[in-house]
């Protein structure tokens, strides 16, 4: 069996009680929610990576303020060859201060909308899981930079 390592930087910016979320193509149709940010490329530090990633989906600069923790995730997926890929996903959460930039919508990305959303309306959305665990890292900042599901 193929294995496969991801590693994705994501940003929590909050500001006057709202979260800066962007909107991805969800499997099966429709769209969900998810933190801006993405994947690592070769030799890019992750701070970078969450800053790049940030404004690409966004259009805001952002100021890395703080590291809140870590997420993984395990699954087996069936790979584009029909052969089983053991995937894990290495997901380091962020907190971010917007410093400049204008919100926009991402073209020709991985994501299509960008919005903020008042925290109170969050459980509403349809969302990805990394939003609960990014959002419970910032509200309690747990000294393990892990938070159990």
């Amino acid at each position: 069996m193929r294995k496969k390592l991801r590693v994705a930087a994501y940003a929590v910016c909050v500001q006057d009680g709202q979260l800066l979320l962007a909107r991805s193509p969800a499997e099966g149709g429709g769209h969900e929610w998810v933190l801006p940010g993405g994947g690592m490329d070769h030799g890019e530090h992750p701070n970078d990576t969450v800053v790049r990633e940030l404004e690409e989906e966004t259009g805001y600069h952002i100021e890395v303020t703080g590291f809140l923790g870590m997420d993984s995730i395990h699954h087996v997926l069936p790979g584009s060859d029909g052969l089983p890929l053991d995937h894990q996903g290495l997901r380091l959460v962020y907190e971010g201060r917007i410093v400049g930039g204008e919100l926009r919508h991402e073209i020709g990305g991985s994501t299509d909308m960008a919005a903020w959303h008042p925290l109170d309306d969050v459980p509403g959305l349809t969302r990805v899981g990394l939003i609960d665990v990014a959002l419970k890292l910032w509200r309690e900042r747990p000294a393990t930079g892990r938070v159990l599901k």
